[in-house]
C-alpha cells in the first residue's frame, strides 16, 4: 500500500509541475515581444478583437489586394449583408466551435481531443459592419505588403475544396447572423490553440507579438493604451 501511494504521490508531484512549467513559460514568453516592423506607409487598418477567451483577426473586407466576400460569401451567412466593412477570422478546434456554444456544454471528450490534437480545426468569419476600438478591440495600421503577408497566412490557414475555394461547414451551430464556419488546416493543441494561431497572423504581417502565447491575454498586453 505504501508503494502504491509513493507512486501517486510522485505522480501527482510530477502533474503539477508539468502544469507549474507549462502556465509559466506562457505568462513569461507572451511577456516577450517580438519587434514591430516598422514602415512609413501604414494606410490599412487591422483589428485584433477578443471575446475575452479568443482573439480574431479582423481585415477589411475589399481592398485593391483581394475582395474577401469573393472567398467568403455574403451569402454564406444568415443577414447576407453585403454592406458589411469588415470580416473577423477566428482559427480554432472545430469540436469546440461546433459543440460548445457555451462553456456549461463543454464535454470532456471534447477538451481531450481538442488538447492533444485529436480533432481537426475551424475557421469562424464573421461579418461586421463596424468595429468600436477598447479594450478588447484594439486598431494597428500596416501596409499593402504587410496585409499581403496576412492575406497570404488566413488564405493557408483555410482548407480549399476540389474548386480551390474555402469549404464551408455546414452547421446550425452559428453565433448569429453574421457568421459562418469553414475547414481549416492544422490542429488545436495544447501548444498551438486559437490566440497562438492569431499571434502567428500579427508576426506574418511584421506587427508587435508575444514570444508564444495560448491565452488572449498575452497578445492584448502588447497593446494596452
Amino acid at each position: 500500500m505504501k508503494k502504491v501511494l509513493k507512486i501517486v504521490s510522485y505522480t501527482l508531484l510530477i502533474f503539477c509541475l508539468l502544469v507549474g512549467l507549462y502556465l509559466s513559460s506562457a505568462y513569461i514568453l507572451s511577456r516577450m515581444s517580438t519587434p514591430k516592423e516598422q514602415v512609413a506607409d501604414a494606410d490599412i487598418p487591422i483589428y485584433i478583437l477578443t471575446n475575452g477567451v479568443h482573439t480574431d483577426l479582423v481585415v477589411p473586407v475589399r481592398t485593391a489586394q483581394i475582395d474577401w466576400s469573393t472567398h467568403i460569401p455574403f451569402g454564406n451567412t444568415i443577414a447576407n449583408d453585403s454592406s458589411a466593412q469588415l470580416l473577423a477570422f477566428g482559427w480554432g478546434d472545430k469540436g469546440f466551435y461546433l459543440q460548445t456554444p457555451n462553456w456549461s456544454d463543454l464535454k470532456f471528450s471534447t477538451a481531450f481531443k481538442a488538447a492533444f490534437a485529436l480533432s481537426t480545426a475551424a475557421i469562424h468569419a464573421t461579418y461586421y459592419r463596424q468595429l468600436q476600438e477598447n479594450e478588447s478591440c484594439r486598431k494597428i495600421m500596416i501596409n499593402k505588403s504587410q496585409y499581403g503577408r496576412l492575406s497570404q497566412f488566413i488564405s493557408n490557414s483555410l482548407k480549399p475544396g476540389t474548386d480551390g475555394m474555402p469549404i464551408r461547414i455546414n452547421t446550425n451551430a452559428n453565433y448569429g447572423n453574421s457568421d459562418a464556419f469553414y475547414e481549416a488546416r492544422g490542429r488545436y493543441n495544447l501548444f498551438y490553440t486559437c490566440n497562438t494561431w492569431a499571434n502567428d497572423g500579427l508576426k506574418s504581417c511584421g506587427q508587435k507579438a508575444c514570444r508564444w502565447t495560448i491565452f488572449d491575454t498575452g497578445i492584448f498586453y502588447h497593446y494596452r493604451k
